[in-house]
């Protein structure tokens, strides 16, 4: 997998475990909805590290808080 699917499958666990809605995250991010959905649906070809403090903060956590996941581990992305 690669980085975008990475963080889109890092949102989908924290919206159920937070009983979110990617639109109201976008809210709480300072971020549109259209980015949020971008994001998920796998269209952003990638996702820079503003954009993940943003989503990060709009959980209430730090962006190492939200890159602390297995899928994150270096074997288990594609760095191509």
């Amino acid at each position: 997998m690669n980085i975008s699917q990475a963080v889109a499958f890092r949102i989908a666990e924290l919206l159920k475990e937070k009983n979110l809605t990617q639109y109201k995250l976008g809210q709480l991010a300072c971020l549109s909805h259209d980015t949020i959905k971008s994001i998920m649906k796998g269209k952003a070809k990638g996702v820079n590290l503003k954009t993940i403090i943003a989503v990060a903060d709009g959980f209430n956590m730090t962006a190492s808080e939200f890159l602390n996941s297995p899928l994150f581990e270096y074997n288990n992305l594609n760095m191509d």
